[in-house]
């Protein structure tokens, strides 16, 4: 009987120490995933042009290779390499675009990388429209998709992406990138580090917006638009006026 006692003592002592062991292995799996996701997350340049891929819905005119790359090298898109540099440097960026040159590919990407990496980080985009919101949050979706599996495993999602709403990705880390449509009173009830106003010539409330992003947001705030006459222009090329208009 005590020896029957004593053996079970032992058999549960052992369990407890293969746990320990499977813990401490699991734990330091856990660290070199983590430093191998840093490593490929601390240039969201670099994470933009080897990790993460775009989808181009023109790729056969574009006589592409597919639909599906990562972004283009420095050798073709030289722009994107300055516009990653810019956004890292400056907490405010202003951007006047044309199209085909990927900028608000690259802005999206950007804050992807730094919202993912970042436990707790919150981004918000803002465009004129709800479906165009959208739009930009499939952006983000699709870069986080296309991922190496370890990297997803890095960071992963607070659900499955398929589960994800519309306008938002949210990861299980508390961070998550939220669309929200045009208007100055959208931002009031968000705190967020990142901030990206999408085509903001073409909202009327931009001016608004940009005062209530510099009181909301503690980290970037980034305008980009192509160009159209209005308070973006204005306040891009240092325009005052004193006609009452915006």
């Amino acid at each position: 009987m005590t020896m029957d006692k004593d053996f079970l003592k032992f058999q549960r002592r052992l369990e407890r120490l293969e746990e320990a062991q499977q813990h401490k292995q699991d734990a330091a799996k856990r660290r070199k995933l983590l430093d191998q996701a840093g490593d490929a997350t601390r240039d969201a340049y670099v994470w933009a042009t080897q990790y993460a891929k775009t989808y181009n819905p023109h790729w056969l005119e574009e006589k592409r290779p597919s639909p599906y790359e990562h972004f283009p090298p420095y050798e073709e898109y030289p722009h994107l390499y300055d516009l990653f540099y810019f956004l890292e440097a400056e907490r405010i960026a202003w951007i006047e675009k044309s199209r085909d040159m990927m900028i608000s590919w690259g802005c999206v990407a950007y804050l992807t990388c730094r919202t993912m990496s970042v436990a707790a980080r919150e981004v918000l985009i803002q465009t004129q429209k709800a479906e165009k919101t959208k739009q930009m949050i499939r952006y983000a979706k699709y870069l986080y998709r296309t991922q190496p599996q370890w990297l997803q495993d890095a960071y992963p999602l607070s659900k499955p992406i398929d589960s994800q709403p519309d306008n938002a990705l949210v990861f299980a880390h508390g961070g998550a990138i939220i669309g929200i449509p045009g208007g100055a009173n959208q931002i009031r009830s968000y705190h967020p580090w990142g901030y990206l106003n999408d085509e903001s010539s073409f909202q009327p409330d931009a001016g608004e917006c940009y005062n209530e992003a510099l009181s909301a947001v503690s980290g970037k705030i980034i305008f980009n638009s192509s160009a159209g006459p209005g308070w973006f222009a204005d306040a891009r090329h240092d325009v005052i006026r004193t006609d009452g208009a915006r």
